[in-house]
């Protein structure tokens, strides 16, 4: 949630922003707050004022009591109840006001940072870097969906049979895949400084909105109305809020933490041939890190964890590039966004694997997640996250292309975590 002094302070800065993001009611939505804000602070002004004077109408009534003067008592306790009216008037517009404000604010996306390109879809995304080779393959060559068939490792009849589609059901070598990948995540995570946590699956309102996915996503997950919980898209979620309304000590910061959970995501509308096998599926596997940080430790910190990512897309022998996704492809929350995404050789196409983001002070702020600085004040944290990594399309272009005639050859790192070398 972008700070109410940001808008009042740097108006043409965020409209700027919000126009680079392509939010097109941003000038209708930044006025309307600035009008709230205004209203907000005549009528706490009122409210205070009319306080003050009734407080101080108080003591001389006490004294006129005292004194036997019970007609100046009366009057001033006429003004005294007039004053309590207003108050009490005041109050309830200004919780009103304060409401319609908060709701705005809440609608507004982030501002990006300075070096996010401008653009309006994928297609103007901007490529970082790239690495490693585009594997060659045969002719006889097939995409993922008819290996996994080929091997029997993954059953997405099954998993129709049981829930719908897009709940696949992993089986002998697949599920063994899935598990070696998510302990191979977790130890090279740990390994990096990260600690392990093991959050819930379910989240309350309040971590929704602590995060962002609140109101933007709301159609986008899975929500149980009864005890009205949702579903998390992603561990973003629980694991920071782990850290809502708290005051970090700085000797505890940076804060580095790393989980798997299973993920969900309706993912409404979504259809074509990018939705075919693992390209796109409602329930996944993911590990999360998340760090925060001081402000200005944030951007290094990124650095640091799109390295990781690379490294582990390097280790699993996947070709794979880097991309700063521009204004009009970036996230609701997001200030800078990096995506990486593996070379799909059957596909023959990139598919998104991660995405690593700096949130700087925007979830921070809707979670009251503060630290206390240098002479007492409390300040605002940044907040980061990135996939490391999200399993569908790894495990799809580990099956692509490494596909020979003997069967999938794995890449070594993974030989000790599987317990087998090759699949098929």
């Amino acid at each position: 949630m972008l700070q109410l002094s940001v808008l009042r302070d740097q108006t043409d800065l965020v409209l700027a922003g919000l126009a680079k993001k392509r939010y097109a009611t941003g000038p209708a939505d930044v006025a309307a707050i600035l009008d709230l804000d205004q209203r907000r602070r005549q009528l706490q002004t009122s409210h205070d004022s009319a306080q003050a004077e009734a407080n101080k109408l108080a003591q001389q009534i006490g004294g006129l009591m005292k004194s036997g003067d019970k007609a100046g008592a009366e009057t001033l306790k006429a003004r005294t109840a007039e004053l309590k009216q207003h108050t009490q008037s005041a109050a309830a517009e200004l919780a009103q006001v304060e409401k319609e404000q908060q709701q705005l604010l809440y609608k507004l996306p982030n501002l990006p940072h300075a070096s996010v390109p401008e653009g309006r879809a994928a297609a103007d995304n901007e490529v970082v870097r790239e690495h490693g080779a585009k594997p060659e393959l045969g002719s006889d060559a097939v995409p993922h969906w008819d290996l996994i068939k080929k091997y029997d490792i993954i059953d997405f009849e099954l998993g129709v049979k049981i829930t719908g589609a897009g709940f696949p059901v992993y089986k002998g070598q697949g599920a063994r895949l899935q598990r070696a990948l998510i302990n191979f995540f977790l130890d090279e995570a740990r390994a990096a400084g990260y600690t392990e946590m093991q959050p819930p699956i379910l989240v309350n309102e309040a971590s929704g909105y602590g995060t962002g996915q609140l109101p933007d996503k709301e159609g986008q997950m899975y929500h149980d109305a009864k005890d009205d919980l949702y579903l998390i898209p992603t561990a973003e979620v629980p694991l920071t809020n782990i850290y809502r309304d708290e005051i970090i000590p700085v000797e505890k910061l940076p804060v580095r933490i790393t989980g798997h959970t299973p993920c969900f995501r309706r993912e409404a509308g979504s259809w074509g041939a990018d939705v075919r096998g693992l390209n796109r599926l409602h329930q996944f596997d993911k590990v999360e890190i998340v760090q925060i940080t001081e402000p200005e430790h944030s951007y290094a910190a990124l650095d640091t964890m799109v390295a990781h990512i690379e490294g582990l897309l390097q280790k699993l022998e996947l070709p794979y590039r880097v991309l700063r996704l521009c204004g009009g492809d970036m996230g609701f929350t997001s200030a800078l966004t990096y995506d990486l995404e593996v070379w799909s050789a059957a596909q023959g196409r990139w598919l998104e694997v991660s995405s690593a983001s700096n949130f700087e002070t925007y979830q921070a702020n809707r979670l009251k997640c503060r630290y206390r600085a240098e002479g007492g004040k409390t300040q605002l944290l940044h907040t980061l996250n990135g996939s490391a990594l999200a399993l569908p399309r790894i495990v799809a272009a580990l099956l692509e292309n490494n596909q020979t005639a003997e069967g999938i050859k794995l890449p070594a790192v993974l030989h000790s975590y599987c317990g087998f070398s090759q699949i098929g």
